[in-house]
Formats: structure tokens, sequence, C-alpha cells
């Protein structure tokens, strides 16, 4: 098998979730130009429009979905839709996310009821669904979007960091549970990276800065470096990576 074919990912079908902007679009349009067909899911219509076009002009086919993943029924009609449209998933990537930064005295009970919704029961949900088609066929890619606040605690991030602790915990679980059916189970925990919600929470040279201080790089992460290693644990290439939760942080956690 030639470099080529061990990052191909051709006539697969993929899961994106948080398709609408960020490092779901990216992802979804770096899937589709290795080959996949790709369902995305958000709650942003406009901007699943505009993922569509990205991955159809790579193409290959386009199924957005439109989800709202704080619901407890949300999830599951992604899945039920994604499994409709494709009959099986191959690749599945929980990005979606939520960060409601505020100190544990003031954090609400919704806005840690959100979070974890969103960032740790909807990929519980999701992955759960697209299981077994993996299974009966032997072969199945799960990714998780995790963060260096899973790992690392960091002022303001209690739900945030609590959810995607939890999440890299439920990888694990899932790699313990389901590597022997030849599924390949793994969490990403990028740094600060340039999206949307990066912009907003980080942009303020106030709160930035300190941040940048921090990694040795000196610098924030972008969309598509988080893409890249999706499609790396996406592809034949990674097929020994199992249960690891992979930090894409400029240094951060050397320290």
């Amino acid at each position: 098998m030639s470099y080529l074919e061990r990052f191909s990912i051709a006539g697969k079908k993929a899961v994106v979730t948080g398709g609408s902007k960020g490092i779901g679009a990216v992802a979804a349009q770096v899937l589709a130009e290795a080959g996949a067909d790709v369902a995305i899911v958000g709650r942003d219509q406009a901007g699943l429009a505009d993922t569509r076009r990205l991955v159809e002009a790579a193409g290959r086919r386009c199924v957005s979905i439109e989800a709202d993943f704080e619901t407890a029924d949300g999830p599951r009609r992604a899945g039920e839709q994604a499994l409709a449209a494709f009959g099986t998933v191959d690749i599945l990537v929980n990005n979606a996310g939520i960060a409601r930064i505020t100190n544990l005295l003031e954090l609400s009970f919704e806005d840690w009821e959100a979070t974890m919704s969103v960032n740790l029961r909807a990929p519980f949900v999701l992955s759960q669904m697209v299981a077994p088609n993996m299974i009966a066929q032997r072969s199945g890619k799960i990714i998780n979007l995790s963060s260096q606040a899973g790992s690392v605690a960091m002022d303001g991030h209690a739900a945030y960091s609590s959810s995607k602790g939890g999440l890299n915990m439920l990888t694990k679980s899932m790699a313990a549970e389901w590597g022997k059916y030849n599924i390949q189970a793994n969490a990403i925990s990028p740094t600060v990276i340039l999206t949307p919600m990066g912009e907003r929470v980080w942009g303020e040279p106030a709160k930035g800065d300190p941040m940048l201080a921090k990694i040795p790089l000196g610098r924030f992460g972008k969309p598509l470096e988080v893409a890249d290693l999706i499609l790396f644990l996406a592809s034949p290439a990674s097929d020994l990576i199992c249960g690891e939760n992979i930090l894409i942080d400029g240094g951060y956690t050397s320290l």
C-alpha cells in the first residue's frame, strides 16, 4: 500500500458534528478532499450550507443535518438521519462543543447542564448509535475533539474542563470495549484554536497574551492543523493508534 493509499479514505462515510464553522467545517472539507462522503451536523443553517458547498466542490456527497445537541433527542435524531442517508458510518468526528467560561462560584446549573449535554452526552449518544454497524463491518474510526483544558485545569473553565476530562475517559472506554472489533477511538486535545469561539474567548490581549506566554511555540493553532490530525486518525495510517488523547498544544503541557 502506497503512502497515498495509507492516507486515503476514498469511499468512506463520515459524520462531522459542529460542521457549520470552525474546526468542523475545515475537517469536513479535508475529509472530502481525501475521498469521503460527509454528513455535517449543526444548528447554523447558513453555515451548514457554506460547508456543504466546500464538500461538494471536492466532488463528494454532503448531507446537512440540523440538530441542537443541548436537547435530549438532538444527537439521536442526527444519528438516525446520518445512518438513513449513508447506511453506515465509517468515521465519526465528535467535534461539536460549547464553552461557558465562568468561575465556579458564579457557574449556573443551566450552563453546567448545557456544557455536559453538548460536550459529553452528545458524543456518547452518537458513538453508541454508530458503533453497532462498525462492529458488524469490523472497522471504524471515532475521533473525539477534546481540549488541553481536559488535561490541565484553567481558571473559569470548570464546566468545560470537566466535560472534556469526561470525554477523554469516554474515549478510553470506547477503546477498551470496541478495540477488539477493529474500531479505533481517539481524542484530540488542542490548545486555543483561532475559530470564532476561540477568538471570542481569547481574542482580547489581556486574556490571550498570558496564555500565549505559556505556549513554547508562541502562537495559537489554526483549524487546518487540527483537521489534518483528524484526517490522519481517520485514515489507515493510524490503525494501531487506539485509546489515545493526542495533545496538539504547541508544547503547553510540556512545561
